[in-house]
């Protein structure tokens, strides 16, 4: 064997260099309830073919979001992806690449991540954008860093109508730089609360919209608030689509925008992996995690790209990076900008209304339902209603009809708000679904 395992005076070596008396001490930030205490009881062996046969078993299982009516959302969202996305993605030159540490020589993947920005600017309504991060979450929190780094302060606010996800995932990485953060519980119509939070300690306010009960937040008042404290606003979205229909958040005076790209060009795919988008003022440029991609002309007058701004921890900037897990998922970024390539500002606009129509004669049909309640004074394709029953029973009771009614709030929300169910509508769900689901809820409901 060319790898043999370290013996026990090795492993007692590297504890005592690190202060440790036990390997455990290693996960002491991992609660006790989500430890293992036991080996996981699987079988000893099975042979390649019985592995194969068992996992065929378990992914029956599954019911896919394109094989029923399939309203669900809450942070990711069924989208028609055009065939070609995925035909250029599997070129070869594409989906072998990896991150270009000689990044002249990848003139190719430097051109894609350098369209991708350009777009994820222009969406968002900012000066520039990064070349990506993992995903929505953890771009937030890196935003509440970058946040702190910049105005020197150690207090963020959270809105209540962040997704719960975003806001532990956050919490956890602020709490290691000792950056307060300030969360109010999940509510509906209660973003706005927000302002009175604000103060001259505060770093930043990190506001989504539309929020997580599809709520449309107005993020002009509280920019101008934070701006007034010399704080910056956050804003978090986790539908890029609404991006097609709403004002910007740059428009709407945000300093940082983070959020999920998904939506465009990626599939759900049971979880993963997406996209995080990021993009910032330009006065912020050099405080931004990831890397820039910028255009240049070579020697002989020629176009070529560059890594302009490189300030991740494995090229030259070490403990002086402005991030230590940023990295760029590539290939969801040049599946995003090949689908946002093939719609244009023109197909965005027409689909994203599209979505609003379609979630729009939902609601008016659900909510008419007897007993049920349409909480939203404004959303884009997603809303919020208040059943008459517990939504996780009646969520339960809709899957045995063939309908994937959407999410409990419950489940993302700590047990909180039971009898509210978020519904998702894209340009995916027919007529047929929409009737489907109207006819089901009546009955679970009866």
């Amino acid at each position: 064997m060319r790898y043999l395992p370290l013996n026990e005076n090795d492993r007692a070596e590297m504890l005592s260099v690190i202060g440790a008396t036990h390997v455990d001490e290693l996960f002491e930030d991992v609660p006790k309830s989500a430890r293992l205490k036991d080996l996981i009881d699987l079988p000893a062996h099975k042979t390649e073919h019985q592995v194969e046969q068992h996992m065929s078993r378990l992914s029956a299982k599954n019911v896919a979001a394109s094989s029923v009516p399939f309203f669900c959302g809450a942070g990711a969202y069924k989208h028609h992806i055009p065939a070609s996305v995925d035909h250029l993605i599997q070129r070869s030159e594409f989906l072998t690449a990896y991150t270009p540490y000689q990044p002249e020589i990848s003139q190719g993947t430097l051109q894609a991540l350098f369209e991708f920005q350009t777009q994820v600017a222009m969406l968002t309504g900012m000066d520039v954008a990064n070349a990506s991060m993992y995903d929505g979450s953890t771009a937030c929190g890196e935003a509440v860093i970058m946040a702190s780094r910049v105005t020197r302060k150690k207090q963020a606010v959270l809105a209540p109508g962040l997704h719960p996800q975003y806001a532990a995932v956050t919490q956890n990485s602020a709490k290691f730089l000792d950056i307060k953060i300030n969360e109010v519980t999940p509510q509906p119509g209660a973003d706005m609360n927000v302002l009175d939070l604000i103060n001259d300690e505060t770093a930043c306010v990190v506001v989504q919209s539309p929020n997580v009960f599809g709520e449309i937040v107005d993020l002009a008042p509280i920019a101008e608030k934070a701006h007034a404290h010399k704080a910056l606003l956050i804003a978090v979205f986790t539908e890029p689509v609404a991006l097609g229909a709403i004002k910007s958040p740059g428009e709407q005076g945000a300093d940082i925008v983070v959020g999920e790209g998904q939506s465009i060009g990626v599939g759900l795919n049971f979880g993963g992996p997406y996209v995080g988008l990021f993009a910032c003022r330009q006065k912020l440029v050099r405080q931004m995690p990831g890397r820039v991609c910028g255009e240049t002309v070579d020697a002989n007058g020629e176009r070529g790209y560059v890594l302009t701004l490189s300030t991740r921890e494995q090229h030259i900037r070490r403990e002086k990076a402005t991030s230590n897990i940023c990295t760029n998922s590539g290939l969801c970024c040049l599946a995003f900008t090949i689908h946002m390539s093939l719609l244009g500002e023109a197909g965005l606009r027409k689909l994203a209304m599209l979505n609003h129509e379609k979630a729009c004669d939902l609601a008016d049909k659900l909510s008419a339902v007897k007993g049920v309640e349409l909480i939203n004074d404004s959303f884009f394709n997603e809303f919020t209603l208040r059943l008459p029953k517990n939504a996780n029973d009646v969520v339960n009771a809709l899957a045995d009809k063939g309908v994937l009614g959407g999410v409990p709030a419950s489940r993302i929300m700590q047990g909180q708000h039971e009898n509210l169910l978020l519904i998702a509508v894209t340009e995916t769900s027919s007529e047929e679904d929409i009737a489907a689901f109207e006819m089901a809820l009546k009955e679970v409901l009866l």
